[in-house]
């Protein structure tokens, strides 16, 4: 029996972590869940799972949940703050922490498990891209695994086994390129949240289905692929793949590719890190081939998504620079999602804020939190000003 701290269970990835578990009740025992403000989401599972604790990291969220399990007479503690995460992160009774809540909370609890030496299994994006040195550093030093839960990396991580590191060509990350694949620029100036939301592969949240039609989704999946394989960024390619079947592929030294298929369903890379190295017999969708149809791949165009070449860039500087980015990109797609910015405005914000920043080579914590608050005040500032200026 595997002992799970689910760190955003009420997001998207948290909620199939969860379907997981209940599949798989005889092994996975959920010992704690979180999230950032949703109490009501959060009230269900508690009464579903009856977790030992609980944490809210809004701490008035927090309170009400509290009152509202005293009133039911579930005796689930309730904690509250980014501290009431990292003691779920660290708990004695936890063996696997999934991390999928969004925030600088996440890497703080993120490090605070590896140094407990549980097994992370990882799906927020800012916790590598924003600090992938501290976090594989401390990973070396426990000795703790740092196992992908998203799909690309999954299959990335899926493709390497038994191979060895030394071997490896070039890891080829696939993307579905999002809703505007066919757009030209002017098309792209005047979409609207509604198009960006509508992703044609993936149900995913609002967030990452708007860094999915920028790019910038692949362009983080880029810089967390350089944390986890111990890959040279020259290594790492992206191609498009609109049909969402090919997960990625890794090339050898001989040549030879092996790739990772399967309908898109995020279960399965988080089955595979709950459970690994064991593979186990489960309910999905066989993949079908033939009626799968025709599989295709192309280059994608960075002058229409700069987005993604602004992450190659970020990745190229290193340091404090891919945390720039990350905490300006938030920023932006929150305008973007108010109505507040267009679509291209994006990318526009993204590198005004990236290019302003004094890069710090080695970043510690404090450093790297003190970045990400002047990356987000300074892209509101940005914004405020004019993206003219």
């Amino acid at each position: 029996m595997s002992r799970l701290a689910v760190l955003g269970s009420t997001g998207s990835i948290g909620t199939q972590t969860l379907a997981v578990a209940e599949e798989f009740a005889d092994r996975l025992e959920v010992t704690a869940l979180a999230a950032r403000r949703d109490s009501d989401a959060l009230f269900e599972q508690v009464r579903r799972f009856r977790p030992r604790v609980c944490c809210l990291v809004d701490v008035e969220a927090a309170d009400r949940l509290a009152g509202r399990l005293r009133a039911e007479g579930i005796g689930t503690e309730v904690l509250s703050g980014p501290d009431g995460l990292v003691a779920l992160a660290t708990a004695s009774d936890v063996d696997t922490v999934v991390v999928s809540v969004a925030g600088n909370a996440a890497l703080q609890a993120s490090l605070a498990a590896i140094g407990a030496r549980k097994r992370l299994a990882i799906a927020t994006k800012e916790v590598l891209v924003s600090a992938g040195h501290l976090v594989m550093r401390e990973a070396a030093r426990t000795g703790a695994e740092v196992l992908p839960v998203d799909s690309e990396h999954s299959a990335i991580f899926q493709c390497l086994q038994g191979e060895k590191r030394a071997a490896l060509r070039r890891i080829l990350l696939t993307a579905s390129g999002g809703p505007f694949l066919d757009y030209t620029r002017e098309a792209l100036e005047t979409v609207t949240v509604a198009d960006a939301l509508a992703h044609p592969t993936w149900r995913m949240g609002s967030k990452i289905t708007v860094d999915s039609a920028t790019l910038m989704n692949k362009g983080l999946e880029v810089i967390e692929a350089q944390w986890l394989f111990g890959a040279d960024l020259s290594q790492v390619e992206v191609v498009v793949h609109r049909q969402s079947i090919v997960h990625s592929l890794v090339e050898f030294a001989d040549r030879s590719v092996i790739a990772q298929l399967g309908y898109p369903d995020m279960r399965l890379p988080i089955q595979y890190a709950l459970f690994y190295p064991e593979r186990l017999a489960n309910n999905l969708r066989p993949l079908d081939l033939a009626s799968a149809g025709a599989l295709t791949f192309e280059s994608p165009d960075t002058e229409r998504f700069p987005c993604l070449a602004l992450a190659y860039e970020a990745a190229r500087a290193g340091g404090s620079v891919p945390c720039a980015l990350n905490a300006a990109n938030e920023v932006a797609v929150e305008l973007f999602l108010q109505g507040r910015i267009g679509f291209t405005d994006i990318a526009a914000l993204n590198a005004t804020v990236m290019r302003r920043h004094a890069r710090i080579a080695d970043p510690d914590l404090e450093q790297i939190l003190a970045v990400d608050r002047w990356a987000r005040e300074e892209a509101a500032r940005v914004a405020e000003e004019g993206l003219d200026q």
